[in-house]
């Protein structure tokens, strides 16, 4: 036996430990033992039989509830045994809440306490109904998407996507015992869910060199099953660059972390978020890493990211709209999603994600090594820059070669090219004039495009009499035909 969660060891009796037994009962019950010292040995009492009569009375005199105090030996050495059960409803001491979260004992109030008392009635927060929502009200596009997704995941049949909305809810347990629709409901599909939940909605903000330096930010709002691909589409689009590697012949975009395993990082704000706080989640991007926080938090058992990226059941904050995620495909069961963040950072060998819970939980994405050297290797242009100065390069080439073309050509074949080329070939034949030993995978890197396309721009060329290849693929050059 050993101290945890639900056993604690004292040597002596004091009546502050009557808090503890609080806690215990709000909490998962305990057991609490008299008469041990902190590294467990029995070190014994001497009113044991005193306590035995007066701890049972305490407790129920100050907190209306019932104990088992068990008087035990060892060595000769009395102890004591103070069993706790876990109790359906909360219980307070002297009008104070507490409440047993690992190794400590702390006090509730306020917000925390409200979910502490619906979940110890069995009911949780999202679950609680919105009386004045009706289905009606529900945005229908927001509906589309969840049966879209839920098909397309094999969650649910497109023969039971085939029933109205009001049972479409009922199935997914978004009506409460009295017939009202949940807030989960209102969470996921009402077109306006800030209209019930101040701060409802995702904000993303690109910051420079330092957490003040704000260049520019957007808000995603709307149903919560929208908002998910709505915020993903605008991080990779807008707000992460996109810097250039290649295998073999493919051009592959790379960002600083796996899309997803951030698309994972962002449901699960969304899912164990305290909408009740009214704050939205805050997403902040960097060049080279990004913060995700929210205001919830996890189950109180997974405290580090160590344990996070262990197997670990699923216990989301809001069980009712986890489930309707869980329905529409876009989150795993059973903690699974922990496993595609790893995944996706496998993937990109890149660093897990770390994650702090302090005043919430915040998650710190940072670039993988690759990323890194790519950013040293190209001075941290992002696609659409690298992509424009390549623009430039070919218009300042296609200039500097009109003229070489000009002299090298014949005036039968400029007439021809002029009849017979399109733009994309002559942008080739001016590169080929340029380098003539260029090889298909040059020209392809250097123009942008795929190698099968530059293997059928050179084919035409070639069918055309316009040019013909000296020697091998890898020793040769091109030629072009006076």
């Amino acid at each position: 036996m050993a101290e945890s969660q639900n056993v604690e060891w004292k040597e002596s009796w004091q009546d502050d430990y009557l808090k503890w037994i609080c806690g215990y009962a709000n909490a998962s019950g305990g057991t609490l033992y008299i008469g041990i010292d902190d590294r467990g040995n029995v070190k014994g009492i001497n009113n044991a039989k005193k306590l035995l009569e007066k701890i049972p009375n305490q407790v129920t005199d100050t907190m209306g509830i019932i104990v088992d105090v068990n008087l035990c030996n060892k060595d000769g050495l009395d102890y004591l045994e103070i069993v706790v059960d876990k109790y359906p409803k909360m219980i307070s001491f002297h009008g104070v809440y507490y409440y047993r979260s690992g190794s400590t004992m702390r006090t509730i109030t306020g917000k925390e306490l409200d979910r502490a008392i619906l979940r110890a009635q069995g009911r949780t927060w999202d679950g609680m109904p919105v009386p004045r929502l009706k289905v009606e009200d529900l945005s229908q596009s927001a509906i589309a998407l969840f049966k879209k997704k839920a098909i397309g995941r094999g969650r649910i049949t497109e023969e039971e996507t085939k029933v109205s909305d009001q049972v479409l809810m009922e199935n997914l347990r978004l009506y409460d015992d009295d017939g009202y629709l949940t807030r989960a409901a209102a969470l996921a599909f009402y077109p306006d869910p800030e209209r019930w939940f101040t701060g409802a909605y995702i904000k993303i903000g690109f910051f420079g060199e330092s957490d003040s330096d704000l260049l520019y930010q957007d808000e995603i709002h709307g149903p919560l099953i929208e908002q998910i691909d709505k915020t993903m589409d605008l991080i990779y689009t807008k707000y992460m660059k996109a810097l250039i590697t290649y295998q073999g012949i493919q051009r592959i975009e790379r960002f600083f972390f796996h899309p997803d395993s951030c698309r994972e990082i962002l449901l699960n704000a969304v899912i164990h978020k305290a909408y009740e706080s009214c704050n939205p989640i805050q997403i902040s991007i960097y060049e080279d890493h990004m913060y995700v926080w929210n205001e919830g938090k996890m189950p109180e058992e997974l405290d580090s990211t160590e344990k996070l990226f262990e197997k670990h059941s699923s216990k989301p904050y809001n069980p009712k709209l986890a489930n309707t995620f869980f329905k529409s495909g876009m989150i795993e069961a059973w903690g699974r999603g922990f496993d595609k963040i790893r995944r996706g950072c496998e993937e990109y060998s890149g660093p897990l994600p770390k994650y702090e819970f302090s005043g919430g939980v915040m998650v710190l994405c940072n670039a993988c090594d690759l990323y890194l050297q790519l950013m040293r290797e190209n001075g941290s242009k992002g696609t659409q820059e690298e992509d424009a100065e390549k623009q430039e390069n070919i218009g300042r080439l296609s200039e500097k070669l009109s003229e070489k073309l000009s002299e090298k050509l014949s005036e039968k074949l400029s007439e021809k090219l002029s009849e017979k080329l399109s733009d994309k070939e002559m942008e080739l034949l001016k590169l080929l004039a340029e380098e003539p030993a260029c090889t298909t995978s040059n020209i392809a890197e250097k123009l942008g495009v795929s190698r099968v396309t530059i293997t059928k721009r050179l084919r035409n060329l070639k069918d055309k009499g316009i040019i013909v290849r000296v020697g091998s693929d890898r020793k040769g050059y091109w030629k072009i035909m006076e």
